[in-house]
């Protein structure tokens, strides 16, 4: 449902029922009349309608002004993820229905100069008051959720639900490991290409794959699917996105192209990539030198190595889709365990290599995931970066002493010193 069509429905709920209940109300209930004067009525009513316009204006320029200056100093790619949020629209609806039917009722007042006062409408705006003012709480509460730490929560959040829907967590036995090899080795031996798809139109950005539909077309022609793009690639035109291979005929182009879901910006279905992505982009915005806060870069450190850490016990080698008969039917890009480091952890050392803080934390959260991985292939990658922090650091603007300081694990940065026996 377009998030548009959310005030909307409100909007037109209310004109109906402006339309209808007045009616019904003067047909079937006209003994039941609110005691109140006709000039009270009309304050009252015209009172709800004027200020509910009022409050809308002012709460909405409040929140959109608190979510331009979060975006300016986290990332603007958050800025569309607050925007986007249901409860504005839902308040924005409730608080113009609120308005609408209050202009409703107010024409129902001293209606052909009766001198009464309908009692049901006039009880309904008061109801729809309340609940504006709860809709009304619930964006105040909303706007503390902009709060740094609320944010990176709420990014982490969504970087371990996608990483739950998307890997099946395994134990690393030598069972799996060959059961994976295996797959692998069959993923190369591929037919011929008898079809190539291209994308033809404006630049999108992949949001996802419809894996099962991809799947059951490659079975129906007895073929094997291989996605030359990968969830979250940017498509420009005339790119090449999909090569059909070993198959019996001529796939369907559209259709091939409807399971490939695009969209104008990055998603986090079936994109694991995202949410590490974002909270790198608050570190290092958090390091320039604008903003120099690399406490927020330490808080995002720690989000980013507990999906490390999820990520680092998942089988990263699933790219690919099997038929019901166990017959590889889609193979599609997968970020590496090394791609997920990079992305991790690059930016924020080459950004942060000035501070002791950070590079403190960054060691923390290299040692911890080399104490948990399962995978000793995995561990050796980590060594190796941990390796090459520690040259960043000697070649580093800073002195002797800070060095010293900044090859210290810290898991705040900068509070408790948690020397690794391996280094002394």
């Amino acid at each position: 449902m377009h998030l548009w069509l959310i005030p909307m429905v409100y909007v037109c709920a209310s004109v109906i029922a402006g339309l209808i209940l007045p009616r019904i109300e003067q047909l079937y209930f006209a003994s039941y009349t609110l005691n109140l004067s006709v000039a009270s009525a009309q304050a009252y009513l015209s009172a709800a309608g004027s200020g509910m316009m009022a409050l809308t204006g002012i709460v909405f320029a409040m929140a959109f002004v608190m979510v331009q200056f979060n975006a300016i100093a986290y990332s603007p790619r958050l800025v569309l993820w607050f925007a986007r949020d249901r409860m504005l629209f839902h308040a924005l609806g409730a608080f113009a229905a609120t308005f609408i039917y209050a202009l409703f009722a107010l024409a129902w007042v001293d209606r052909g100069g009766s001198g009464t006062v309908p009692l049901f409408s006039c009880l309904l705006v008061g109801i729809m008051l309340i609940i504006s003012m709860l809709l009304f709480s619930q964006l105040v509460q909303k706007l503390s959720d902009l709060q740094i730490t609320r944010v990176l929560q709420m990014v982490g959040d969504r970087g371990r639900a996608v990483i739950d829907s998307m890997f099946q967590q395994i134990e690393y036995k030598q069972k799996e490991r060959t059961k994976i090899s295996n797959k692998s080795s069959d993923m190369t031996q591929l037919s011929a290409i008898t079809q190539t798809v291209r994308y033809s139109g404006e630049p999108r950005t992949i949001a996802k794959f419809d894996i099962e539909a991809l799947v059951s077309q490659a079975r129906q022609a007895k073929a094997v699917i291989v996605m030359t793009c990968a969830v979250g690639d940017t498509l420009v035109d005339d790119t090449q996105v999909i090569e059909v291979h070993g198959a019996t005929g001529q796939l369907s182009k559209e259709a091939l192209l409807q399971s490939i879901h695009l969209g104008r910006e990055r998603t986090f279905e079936q994109d694991p990539k995202y949410p590490i992505r974002l909270l790198v982009d608050i570190a290092i915005k958090a390091l320039s030198p604008a903003i120099n806060d690399p406490t927020t870069a330490v808080q995002t450190i720690d989000q980013i190595e507990d999906l490390l850490r999820r990520l680092g016990r998942c089988n990263l080698d699933a790219g690919y889709a099997a038929d019901g008969h166990g017959d590889i039917r889609l193979i599609f890009p997968m970020p590496t365990w090394e791609d997920y480091l990079t992305l991790a952890f690059d930016e924020i050392r080459q950004y942060g290599a000035s501070s002791v803080q950070v590079m403190r934390r960054l060691r923390s959260a290299l040692i911890g995931l080399t104490e948990t991985l399962p995978s000793a292939e995995r561990v050796d990658a980590v060594q190796r970066y941990l390796a090459h922090l520690d040259q960043i650091i000697a070649h580093s603007p800073l002195d002797a002493q800070d060095q010293l300081m900044a090859r210290l694990e810290d898991r705040q940065g900068l509070g408790l010193s948690r020397r690794h026996p391996s280094t002394n």
